[in-house]
């Protein structure tokens, strides 16, 4: 009796278990899966409006005054001669008496510009442009004509953008990641590949 040929199974028709097949489509989500970014608290919202209303305010506080100062005695201030009779830098103060004018012979304070005052020392005599109806609102003349770089405001302003920048980067991440639809953990939301309708898998032999 001839013995029956076994039937070689063609490598194209070969198909995996089940079970095997559902594991690899199992571990290929697993590496698909893009968790949600860490959403960004409220507090460093927050922080980052505070910091940049700060950051506003103390450039404010440097632009407006100086500027405003130096409007001023360009429109109507007084220009006259002045001594210097005593500065010191701690704490920062130029005192001046005015040899002109209807004030000669008063002393004043120099006003601060953008908290900057000239490095002056006692004894030196200068041009000086002051308020008729304020005297003590007195700048040496070359810096009503021409101002010096105000480099605290300059600072300030640019810690300013740079803050609020970064306050609408985090609001702007915080809505995306809000309104965007991300897929739930396949550990959470879909079946394990050993026991399907089970909520846990098998990614390890027992």
């Amino acid at each position: 009796m001839a013995r029956k040929k076994k039937s070689k199974r063609r490598n194209d028709q070969y198909q995996l278990p089940q079970h095997v097949a559902a594991a690899q489509q199992y571990a290929a989500r697993v590496a698909a899966y893009t968790p949600r970014p860490e959403l960004p608290q409220r507090r460093l919202i927050t922080a980052a409006l505070g910091m940049f209303l700060l950051c506003l305010g103390m450039a404010l506080f440097f632009w407006i005054p100086a500027r405003s100062l130096v409007h001023d005695l360009r429109a109507n201030g007084v220009t006259v001669a002045a001594t210097v009779t005593g500065s010191d830098s701690k704490p920062k103060y130029v005192k001046l008496r005015y040899i002109q004018g209807e004030n000669s012979g008063k002393e004043f304070n120099l006003s601060e510009y953008a908290g900057m005052l000239p490095d002056l020392r006692a004894d030196d005599v200068l041009l000086v442009t002051y308020d008729p109806e304020d005297p003590s609102r007195v700048l040496s003349r070359s810096w009503v004509t021409s101002p010096p770089p105000n480099l605290p405001a300059y600072g300030t302003s640019a810690l300013a953008l740079f803050t609020f920048g970064l306050f609408i980067a985090v609001v702007v991440r915080r809505r995306w990641i809000l309104r965007t639809s991300w897929p739930d953990h396949p550990l959470l939301g879909s079946s394990g590949p050993q026991n399907p309708g089970s909520t846990t898998a098998r990614l390890t032999k027992p």
